[in-house]
Parts: C-alpha cells; structure tokens; sequence
C-alpha cells in the first residue's frame, strides 16, 4: 500500500502515538521550565555560579540519549520513567542559560526603583525581574521543546510512549513492505507535532509580552 492507505488504516494508533509523544514532551517541559528557572534564579547574581550551572547543563546535554536511557533503565526500569528523566535532563541548558541572561539583563535603575518604593527582594524578583526577564526564558523554552520532540523518539528504545515506537518498528522491518511508511508516519508527526508547539509558544508571547518589550 502507499504512504495515504497506510495512514488510513493506521490513523487511530498514529494519533494515540502522537498524543502520547506529545503529552510526554509537554510534561517534561512543565518540569524542566519550572527547574531551570528556578536554577536560573539562585545562580544568576554569581558569576561562578551562574557558570557552573550552565556547564553542568552542558555536560548533560552531550551524553547521548540512548547512552542516558541506557543509563537510566537498570535504575528506574524501563517505561515512563527514563523517557521523563531523561527529557527533564535534556530541557534544562536553554531554559537555565536563557534565564540566567535575561535576570542579568534587567536595567538595574528599574530594579534600584522597586527597591526605593518599598518593594522586598521577592517582590521585584516576581513583579519586575522575572517579567522582563520573560521572553529569552520563553525563547530557551521553544528550543528545549523542539529539542526535545526528535529526542522523545529514542524513547521507544526504553519501551517509551511516543512516535518512537512506528519509527523503531519500520527500522526493525526493513525491507517489508511498510517499513518505509512506518518510518515517514513517525517522522512527519514529530515534524507536526513540533511546529504546532513552536506556533503555541508564539501565541503565548504575543498574549504575555507587552508590545513594546517584543520591539
């Protein structure tokens, strides 16, 4: 069959796939943008600090994902939880360093004025700070996410939720006659999958930041 029959008669499986792969990235994301912000946070006031958890974040993101799976399974079995660890993990170096550049970005004279009208240091991290530290923080987010939908794929190694599986599947099928569609179905739906979240996070920015800090 061709490529459109064999989404016709797969389509009730790809869209569970899809919706799996894409709630797995989603939460993984939730996880990772609250944890690297928070990083971000505590370390963006220390120069050494602020250095040594952007090169942790680093050294994470240069194992490679079937080595970190890997790693993971005799631990934590095989499943939901090395897939989620591993994506969390792999989320954090944009969200951490982009926070990290947009605290330090902030016009200390706004931070210098909060403080002269009474605010406390929590107060002007929430209201001033982290507001206008907002949009590289939301940038670091959309690469994390489009970083993390090819990634979610090696999932299906560790018997992960996903599109994954339809591509590892039509690999270990080569040379049958849908192999071929297996391994397109599965690509082309990450490829959906991560334009869809790019253009949710290009909403949300125009919804979240003001028109002038955007120009």
């Amino acid at each position: 069959m061709n490529f459109w029959e064999y989404l016709g008669s797969r389509h009730q499986q790809l869209l569970a796939d899809a919706f799996q792969h894409a709630s797995a990235v989603f939460q993984c994301m939730v996880v990772a943008t609250v944890v690297g912000v928070v990083i971000g946070v505590v370390t963006y006031r220390s120069d050494w600090a602020g250095n040594l958890a952007t090169i942790t974040t680093a050294t994470l993101l240069t194992i490679p994902s079937l080595a970190m799976i890997g790693l993971l399974i005799p631990v934590v079995g095989l499943g939901v939880p090395p897939t989620v660890i591993a994506l969390t993990l792999y989320g954090l170096l944009p969200i951490v360093r982009n926070s990290i550049v947009g605290l330090r970005g902030v016009d200390p004279s706004l931070v210098d004025a909060a403080t002269g009208i009474g605010m406390s240091r929590l107060a002007r991290l929430v209201r001033v700070e982290l507001p206008l530290a907002w949009p590289p923080i939301l940038t670091g987010i959309r690469v994390s996410t489009q970083m993390l939908m090819g990634i979610a794929a090696i999932a299906a190694y560790a018997s992960g939720p996903g599109l994954g599986n339809e591509i590892f599947r039509g690999i270990a099928s080569l040379g049958s006659k849908n192999a071929l569609n297996q391994v397109l179905a599965g690509t082309l739906g990450i490829i959906v999958l991560a334009l869809l979240f790019d253009a949710a996070y290009v909403l949300i920015g125009r919804l979240t930041i003001p028109r002038g800090i955007r120009v």
